[in-house]
């Protein structure tokens, strides 16, 4: 069954002198301040899309990695993914880098890099961000 999430911008003035909310309708945990200089200088408490990109990502990384390992017959302990994406000023979205740790006990190294490199692959986020350079640094926790 197909599912469709909802968020909603109200966005006031230009664009470098302007400002918005950007509301999570569909779950209702809360609206978020956007700017210019938050997205393109310092958070100074307010978000920006390339940090809802990030909170998507490492989400998404996080359940098709525990998915796969799972699966594969060695479900994991813990999950801990951080995405850190990197926005140029005209430019445009520049980057990604996944950061995983996990505690996946019976598996051997090797076996955990080919899982992480497989979740990158097919993560649903992973896919709809192909036009971007992903890099993934994939650590097994003893």
């Amino acid at each position: 069954m197909a599912t469709t999430r909802t968020a909603t911008t109200q966005w006031k003035g230009a664009l470098l002198d302007g400002s918005g909310t950007v509301s999570l309708d569909s779950s209702g945990v809360g609206s978020y301040e956007v700017s210019w200089p938050s997205r393109a200088e310092a958070a100074n408490g307010k978000t920006s899309p390339e940090e809802l990109i990030a909170a998507a990502h490492s989400s998404c990384y996080s359940m098709a990695l525990s998915h796969g390992l799972a699966g594969a017959g060695t479900p994991p302990e813990s999950v801990n993914t951080k995405a850190d994406v990197t926005f140029q000023p005209g430019e445009g979205i520049t980057g990604i880098v996944l950061s995983v740790k996990a505690h996946v006990p019976g598996i051997s190294a090797e076996d955990f890099q080919t899982a992480a490199q497989d979740a990158k692959a097919n993560c649903p986020v992973s896919k709809a961000l192909a036009g971007v350079n992903i890099t993934l640094n994939a650590e097994l926790l003893a």
